[in-house]
């Protein structure tokens, strides 16, 4: 990425970026405990609450009084179910910057008080991640990283973790809220690879557990059904700390991407090949 990518008309990009992010995981962690019964996406697994549309409401009203005549994925604007993600991708998805949300990534987490959620925010330049923030709110851990420029966390450079072996790794994955096939699938490849690795984790959040990956605390993430506000910002992150993002197929990482794996990269081919066997 070159500098005038990272800014334009004087405006950082990244710190407009880092600015909602930190403005909205405060709000959200002041609503914690009071918020109201969620409603239903898809099913009972899959919630929306008041506060992930308020998040989404601020972070678009920052955006757009910083960068107007940008567009605007977010994932409480989009109808819920795989078929209408799709098709809100591919209405953005040739604009030249568009920034990609997650209000709350972890709303099932968040709504029990489980503190594993988090905001994320990406900027694609012409499709591709040019910028990519995660925000933990309840642990004040952000995760930020620029194209070309590396990931940090707590204004440390962030390095993948140095596992070569999948018997050695922890590995992140998820539970999809949608039962009739990602889930299935999904619960395939949990009883696939637990048997390979050291342990999995599924902790609710793909964008919290990307992160993380780039952190070096997983050696690998991956999950069936996902969507581009899960991904874009985490993706970023892994790559710019040394990790690999592909599809299951192995294919590179792109906005369309939904069923990913995301790792280290030294134990990616193997990665791969197990969820394969599934």
């Amino acid at each position: 990425m070159t500098d005038n990518e990272a800014v334009i008309g004087g405006k950082s990009f990244t710190a407009v970026a880092v600015n909602c992010a930190s403005k909205a995981g405060e709000w959200i962690k002041s609503r914690i405990g009071q918020v109201a019964e969620p409603d239903l996406k898809i099913s009972l697994h899959d919630l929306v609450t008041e506060v992930d549309k308020g998040s989404e409401r601020l972070i678009r009203n920052l955006i757009g009084t910083h960068f107007p005549e940008h567009s605007f994925l977010g994932e409480e604007g989009v109808e819920p179910g795989p078929e209408a993600s799709v098709k809100a991708l591919q209405k953005v998805s040739a604009e030249e910057y568009l920034w990609i949300v997650d209000p709350i990534d972890g709303t099932t987490n968040y709504v029990h008080g489980f503190p594993f959620f988090t905001v994320s925010i990406a900027l694609a330049h012409r499709g591709k991640v040019i910028v990519g923030v995660v925000y933990d709110p309840s642990r004040d851990e952000l995760f930020v990283a620029e194209r070309g420029k590396g990931a940090y966390v707590h204004g440390r450079r962030m390095k993948v973790s140095a596992e070569t072996t999948l018997d050695r790794s922890l590995v992140g994955s998820g539970f999809p809220a949608e039962h009739q096939v990602a889930l299935p699938r999904n619960l395939k490849q949990i009883q696939t690879m637990a048997p390979q690795v050291r342990n999995i984790r599924t902790a609710g959040s793909a964008a919290l557990q990307m992160a993380y990956v780039a952190a070096g605390r997983l050696s690998g993430f991956w999950e069936i059904g996902l969507n581009s506000w899960d991904l874009a910002a985490g993706s970023l992150l892994v790559e710019e700390a040394g990790g690999t993002v592909t599809d299951q197929s192995g294919d590179p990482y792109h906005l369309g991407v939904r069923n990913v794996a995301a790792s280290n990269g030294h134990i990616h081919a193997d990665f791969l090949k197990e969820l394969a066997k599934a």
